[in-house]
């Protein structure tokens, strides 16, 4: 494994055909399975990817306990869509959600934004490294989908953040949970409050961000730390463990929150909508961007 893999213009396969927001792709030599996000009509958490993203993982998780099956040791979460990472909820669900006063459907979808991260977070239940590789925006839960790798690989020119505070609301789908055991309690509701978007030089400096990419070097930097890891994969593996042990996220833990944040969303005025409206417009200028 002295030789780098070809990265231009990056490492794709076909993919998967009966997937319509998500493309994977299998590295054999490094044993490492690529997924890329691609939420249509916008470049958010949409009901389509999320059931998408689900069967991929109960697909991955039914292969990794197969007696002959691909050695899979490295899952790398990125996007297909250029200079955004994922924009977050379907905040356009969202506004429809709530202005029908629709709490089942705000928990159902809910629920399942915490389902596909819980499964990221705990590896799926499987002696597997998780990686987020983020080049370009990540807000909402698209920093929380990124936050819920083991690490968190980000260019320079990538931006967080959570603006849901903007409009009344906080992240409900594990931010708090994340951010706490990486940065401490005052630290993750100083940035959930502020509804800062932070430049990732800024989040590696705090610890949120574990890596720190140049510009167009996101996936040479996925294969470096592949790489690093393999040469000491027992010691790399154990302390993963330990930190599952010490700091666990547990799915009733991430359950509680959406129901919190569900009943916050239900409290939310024509003031706060107009807000979401207006953020509802920014999402859909960042996709016309982008097609």
């Amino acid at each position: 494994m002295n030789s780098m893999p070809q990265l231009v213009p990056n490492p794709i396969a076909q993919g998967d055909p009966q997937y319509r927001q998500l493309r994977t792709h299998y590295d054999s030599v490094y044993q490492t399975i690529w997924y890329y996000l691609n939420g249509q009509p916008r470049p958010c958490f949409t009901p389509a990817l999320l059931t998408e993203l689900q069967h991929f993982y109960t697909q991955l998780r039914s292969e990794l306990t197969a007696p002959e099956s691909r050695e899979i040791r490295f899952l790398v979460g990125c996007s297909d869509v250029p200079g955004v990472f994922n924009l977050g909820g379907d905040l356009h669900l969202f506004r429809h959600l709530i202005a029908q006063q629709d709490r089942a459907g705000l928990l159902h979808y809910g629920v399942s934004c915490i389902e596909a991260l819980y499964v990221n977070i705990t590896h799926l239940d499987a002696d597997l490294t998780t990686i987020s590789l983020v080049q370009g925006d990540a807000l909402g839960g698209g920093f929380e989908k990124a936050l819920s790798s083991n690490v968190l690989i980000a260019e320079r020119s990538a931006k967080m953040g959570m603006p849901e505070i903007l409009f009344n609301l906080f992240p409900g789908m594990g931010a708090y949970s994340l951010l706490l055991r990486k940065i401490g309690m005052v630290a993750t509701e100083k940035m959930i409050l502020s509804g800062r978007i932070y430049q990732a030089e800024e989040l590696h400096d705090m610890g949120v961000v574990d890596i720190l990419a140049e510009d167009g070097e996101g996936e040479r930097t996925v294969y470096a730390y592949i790489k690093k890891h393999l040469q000491a994969a027992n010691g790399y593996a154990a302390l993963r463990r330990v930190r599952d042990l010490c700091a666990p996220i547990t799915y009733e833990e991430l359950y509680a929150t959406v129901e919190i944040w569900v009943d916050a969303a239900l409290r939310l005025t024509n003031k706060d909508l107009r807000m979401m409206d207006r953020l509802i417009a920014r999402q859909s200028a960042r996709h016309a961007e982008t097609v």
